[in-house]
């Protein structure tokens, strides 16, 4: 399936029908949920990277589980917004999980989600590094969706 604008994949969604955010990192994704409406974005998991019929198994059930009807993949643009080889991987990757799971696949610049949330967790929660290392991959992928959905609300 081809990747298509994030607009154009709202508009295609069935009825009360969520999106499903990945943020794919080097040893794991990190998955979340908007809700039915497409106002908030919320944690769900992360999943251990491995190779893409396996993962595109696991986003598949959560998808049926859930009522997913697209997927939002993060796309990790250089600080100066240029398109490395990093957001290459990432586009290429979403291109194929997008085949492989059967739901149209839009891209979301996810800079500095990671970051955002790593500071977030160290200065408002107080988390250890052990207990950030287990969520952040999660609350990275809701703050990429969180806003995707921000940005695109009322266009579709």
């Amino acid at each position: 399936m081809p990747i298509i604008n994030l607009t154009d994949l709202r508009a295609a969604l069935p009825r009360h029908s969520r999106l499903i955010g990945l943020d794919p990192g080097e040893k794991t994704v990190g998955v979340a949920l908007s809700d039915v409406s497409l106002m908030l974005a919320s944690p769900y998991g992360s999943l251990k990277r491995g190779k893409l019929m396996a993962m595109a198994a696991e986003i598949k059930a959560i998808a049926a589980k859930e009522g997913v009807g697209g997927l939002v993949v993060g796309l990790p643009l250089g600080l100066d917004g240029s398109f490395g080889p990093a957001a290459q991987a990432a586009r290429d990757w979403a291109r194929s999980l997008s085949d492989a799971v059967g739901l149209p696949a839009a891209l979301w610049d996810e800079r500095l989600s990671s970051a955002a949330v790593n500071r977030m967790m160290v200065g408002e929660a107080d988390l250890s590094r052990g207990k950030r290392a287990a969520s952040v991959d999660k609350a990275a992928a809701a703050w990429m969706l969180q806003s995707a959905l921000d940005a695109t609300r009322g266009q579709a």
